[in-house]
């Protein structure tokens, strides 16, 4: 999305052939283009302009300077006067609006060639429309912002703001089906730059996503925005999608969900990058587990020891399978199968142990 408000930024100062600066309301920067340094006919560039560019935005100051003009309440183009005692040219102002608000500000360092008031002149009236698209981009941006909020606040904030986020996802969403994607990024948090998707909020070291799906019961999509999101995050990063819900009261179990399945997705590789909840199968289990019982810590203390188990454990017992699968012998099988029940005194013949010891076992692989 903020490429797009860039594409209209370079857009509309090729149009009018001035230098272009995009802020919203609160005067912040949002984009701007770049100003000519080519010889010949250089635009002049004012103080105020290089503030924004330079600082993200414009002083406490130059904002009310402006402001007292009357530029919250322009509904059309307008020129804004010069003051050389403050370092300020004249300027061209195209009000960023939708949905009858201001929602930002397109100027222009046009050294007053343009008429505000020309109804006739072709490129101002492309460059106004260019501007109402800019309005309709950043009331979007604005959703979207106020749904990652919401959906924080939901997941991971705290519980008083609970209700109101709820309510606030619940218009949103309207009963329409919708599907929870935990991103999990290597290395931990997402990287300095990253973008998250539209509507997307960081919970801890994760970003939750909600999608909303075209039809209730099918995650597809979602599954689907989780691939792209990985495609701008680290080498390594996974995803989990959780199960459909209608109600905005069972996200935070979803979430859950989703989480696990991230998790899950980072340590197996068959189910790498986006898993999805209903295909963990006894992973589920593992997921669920606070932690693994300690009866089973003197075998995770040795490392060949547990990585047997497991593989034996994968293949339901069978020391064919087994054997084939570790490249060992089935008597060298044999004996690390005694180690282990003397190390541990937990017999893998049993299927209560083999289920305690199984769903252990992956615990500790996940993170």
């Amino acid at each position: 999305m903020r490429d797009d408000l860039q594409d209209v930024v370079d857009e509309v100062a090729r149009l009018l052939a001035a230098p272009a600066t995009l802020e919203d309301v609160d005067f912040t920067l949002v984009a701007y283009a770049a100003h000519p340094l080519e010889d010949g006919d250089v635009p002049a560039m004012d103080a105020v302009r290089t503030r924004s560019i330079l600082g993200r935005g414009s002083t406490p100051a130059t904002r009310r300077w402006f402001e007292d003009l009357g530029i919250a309440r322009a509904r059309g183009p307008l020129r804004t006067p010069a003051d050389p005692g403050a370092g300020i040219l004249t300027r061209l102002l195209l009000p960023v609006r939708h949905a009858d608000r201001t929602l930002g500000y397109l100027w222009l360092l046009d050294g007053g060639r343009t008429d505000p008031a020309d109804e006739g002149d072709p490129a101002l009236a492309a460059a106004v429309s260019l501007a109402a698209r800019a309005g309709e981009i950043l009331a979007r941006r604005q959703e979207e912002d106020d749904d990652g909020a919401a959906l924080a606040a939901l997941l991971g904030g705290p519980a008083a703001g609970r209700e109101r986020a709820a309510a606030a996802l619940a218009a949103r969403f309207d009963g329409a089906g919708v599907a929870l994607v935990a991103l999990r990024p290597a290395g931990g948090a997402p990287p300095s730059g990253w973008r998250p998707p539209a509507g997307a909020a960081v919970v801890g070291d994760e970003v939750a996503v909600a999608v909303r799906l075209p039809r209730p019961g099918d995650p597809r999509p979602a599954g689907a925005a989780a691939a792209a999101a990985l495609a701008r995050l680290p080498a390594g990063s996974s995803a989990g999608v959780a199960e459909p819900a209608t109600a905005v009261a069972d996200l935070p179990g979803r979430w859950a969900q989703a989480r696990s399945a991230a998790a899950v997705a980072a340590v197996v590789p068959r189910l790498a990058p986006v898993a999805s909840w209903a295909e963990l199968g006894g992973w589920r289990t593992a997921a669920a587990m606070a932690a693994p019982d300690p009866a089973v810590a003197p075998l995770l203390a040795e490392p060949a020891l547990a990585a047997t188990a497991e593989a034996y454990l994968d293949t339901a017992g069978s020391v064919a399978r087994t054997s084939a699968a570790l490249g060992i012998h089935r008597q060298t099988l044999y004996y690390r199968l005694a180690r282990i029940t003397a190390l541990t005194g937990l017999d893998l013949a049993d299927g209560d142990t083999r289920l305690l010891v199984h769903a252990s076992l992956r615990r500790a692989r996940l993170p």
